[in-house]
């Protein structure tokens, strides 16, 4: 029997009483969706699945998407590795929802740990609904109806600035030009609506000037981490996280250096934001 074990008040739970290294049923994949939707990340300890097992899941979501920049799963190209080492530490420290530079960025997320560390390396995970229900109603009629640009180039700026980092990134940029997608998304399963700009990809505020766009953004980027409208999730081998991507932004702790971290994600192919 599948359970879940709250983890805070805005979002996130733990999922008991399912062994996704076994073959899943339509029933399963169905609950799994439903307790999603519901909690906007849930997560699952020891379950020691194969890259097979974790592309099956994520297929039970819809098409899979194809990170441009990150290394692969040998056999799995769908599959990114995330890995921070001494040697090559981990340069990803803002709060952001999955690919947003994309015209459809990921439904969901799913995330399983292969090597953590002894301690430290947790993520947090914010609702951006809740954080669109907190606002006032002024704010709400505001921001109803604004765009924001999302920018690969943006995301990657210190890659970029590498050595050889524009020639190695050069075919990813031009497969991903900048988008504009609502400030204010409506989540096409819940119809709730949720914030969606984050300070990785978002650069600005169409048709607002430069210093209004900044300062609204800012804004809503604090707003979004207020600590009542997240959960923390303590990392060990073998566990699972999957996320809502429209409704819910992440972020790793990086108190773990020189200490190795490597994970596998996987993304969803996701609907035009609306």
């Amino acid at each position: 029997m599948i359970t879940e074990k709250p983890l805070a008040g805005a979002l996130g739970a733990e999922i008991e009483g399912i062994d996704l290294t076994q073959t899943l049923s339509a029933n399963d994949y169905k609950q799994i969706r439903k307790l999603l939707i519901k909690n906007e990340v849930i997560f699952f300890r020891n379950q020691d699945i194969s890259p097979a097992q974790q592309k099956a899941l994520a297929d039970s979501f819809g098409p899979l998407q194809i990170h441009p920049a990150y290394e692969t799963v040998e056999g799995f190209p769908e599959i990114t590795i995330l890995e921070s080492t001494a040697e090559k530490p981990t340069k990803i420290e803002a709060w952001h929802s999955d690919m947003t530079f994309r015209q459809h960025p990921p439904i969901a997320s799913i995330l399983r740990s292969k090597i953590t560390p002894e301690k430290g390396g947790d993520t947090l995970w914010s609702s951006t609904t809740a954080a669109y229900d907190k606002l006032s109603g002024n704010m709400k009629c505001f921001l109803d109806g604004l765009s924001a640009v999302h920018d690969f180039r943006y995301g990657f700026k210190e890659s970029l600035e590498e050595k050889g980092g524009a020639a190695r990134l050069s075919e990813a940029i031009k497969e991903n030009p900048p988008v504009e997608h609502p400030v204010i998304q409506t989540h096409p399963e819940s119809g709730k609506k949720v914030i969606f700009v984050n300070s990785l990809f978002t650069t600005h505020i169409v048709g607002l000037n430069r210093l209004e766009s900044r300062a609204i953004l800012d804004f809503l980027f604090d707003h979004i981490r207020t600590p009542e409208f997240t959960c923390r999730f303590s990392w060990e081998p073998n566990c699972i996280a999957l996320w809502d991507n429209r409704s819910t932004q992440h972020k790793p702790i990086n108190d773990y250096f020189p200490q190795h971290r490597k994970l596998h994600r996987i993304t969803i192919y996701g609907d035009k934001p609306y």
